[in-house]
């Protein structure tokens, strides 16, 4: 192929449809709207939900439950994931951020019990489920509360 036998592919060069340009064009008069009504006029799309003045269902529906404001939710790292660091090492929340283990530190780092370690390890988190603090501490290593 040369420059010069280059073309768009067959469909993807549409031309834009020119409404109320007089009828030879397929769109011209009502552009396409129709005859009168509530479609028909500028600005006359309804919302999303609206049921012609009856109140929607969104609004007929009882409301559930709450939304704690103070909730905390933490960043989870599994004990298996630890094994990535070197024997020896002091593991802080700050390491796991940079090495790319958790995204974001969101109220803090939780370390739950889920694998085996293999080295034995300094954990600093702000929290340990009871199975993890165990196996860090029967590994020969320290669970410290930040």
């Amino acid at each position: 192929m040369k420059l010069h036998e280059l073309k768009p592919e067959q469909g993807s060069r549409k031309k834009r449809n020119r409404v109320g340009r007089g009828m030879a064009s397929g769109n011209g008069k009502t552009s396409g709207k129709g005859h009168k009504g509530q479609k028909a006029r500028s600005g006359g799309l309804l919302r999303p939900g609206f049921e012609g003045g009856q109140t929607p269902l969104f609004q007929r529906l009882p409301k559930r439950g709450f939304t704690n404001i103070n909730r905390k939710e933490y960043a989870i790292v599994n004990l298996s994931t630890l094994n990535l660091f070197k024997d020896g090492t002091e593991i802080t929340p700050e390491l796991l951020l940079q090495e790319g283990i958790v995204n974001n530190l969101k109220s803090g780092i939780k370390i739950l019990g889920n694998g085996t370690l293999e080295n034995q390890y300094t954990v600093k988190a702000h929290k340990f489920s009871a199975s993890a603090k165990e196996a860090i501490e029967a590994a020969g290593g320290k669970a410290e509360v930040i």
